[in-house]
């Protein structure tokens, strides 16, 4: 896992105390297993744009509520989360058609590890702002020709794997990046 160290160090903090704690899905209101231990995602951290999307608060981002495959019926996502290869997730997100707008893109790694929720997991997510989330591993945007970056939200971690195995995919528009990755960059270097 990389990033800053005091984010890594709380994060494993979190998850240590989680685990002390038996958590199983969440911490409070987005997460209700432990009271003990703060959400590092809570609900107040989210903008409901009433659209199917929600604003990061602190990171400006716009995030759809549903994973790709799912459908947002304006209470909860409806219907099975689609898997795919990487180059099929990056193609997914140029071609998304969503709220109104065209601009959506996969999130490079350290924007998607951004709403982990590390005080839960079964998902490790706020399932208040993002119903239904499978337990399982979404693609990022980070990646290079053979391999690329996911976060696995059964648990929060960040990991990097072989981009020709099926992951999950949630899409992202507009915000203050994280990192300068960009996944427009794969673009213009061939996969198109």
């Amino acid at each position: 896992m990389h990033g800053h160290p005091f984010v890594l160090a709380a994060a494993l903090i979190a998850l240590d105390a989680c685990s002390q704690a038996h958590a199983v899905t969440s911490c409070t209101a987005g997460n209700p297993n432990s009271t003990s231990v703060p959400e590092s995602t809570p609900t107040s951290a989210f903008t409901d744009n009433l659209d199917g999307t929600v604003t990061h608060n602190l990171t400006g981002l716009i995030w759809k509520r549903c994973a790709e495959g799912q459908a947002w019926d304006g209470l909860t996502c409806n219907g099975t989360a689609a898997t795919f290869r990487w180059v099929e997730a990056l193609i997914q997100s140029k071609n998304a058609n969503f709220a109104g707008h065209t601009d959506w893109r996969l999130p490079n790694h350290k924007e998607l590890a951004s709403i982990a929720e590390y005080c839960g997991y079964y998902p490790a997510i706020n399932s208040i702002e993002f119903p239904g989330t499978p337990s399982g591993s979404f693609w990022s945007g980070s990646g290079y020709t053979s391999y690329a970056w996911l976060v696995d939200f059964s648990n929060g971690r960040t990991y990097i794997n072989a981009n020709v195995y099926s992951f999950y995919a949630r899409l992202v528009r507009g915000g203050r990046p994280i990192d300068s990755f960009d996944a427009q960059i794969v673009f213009a270097n061939g996969f198109q």
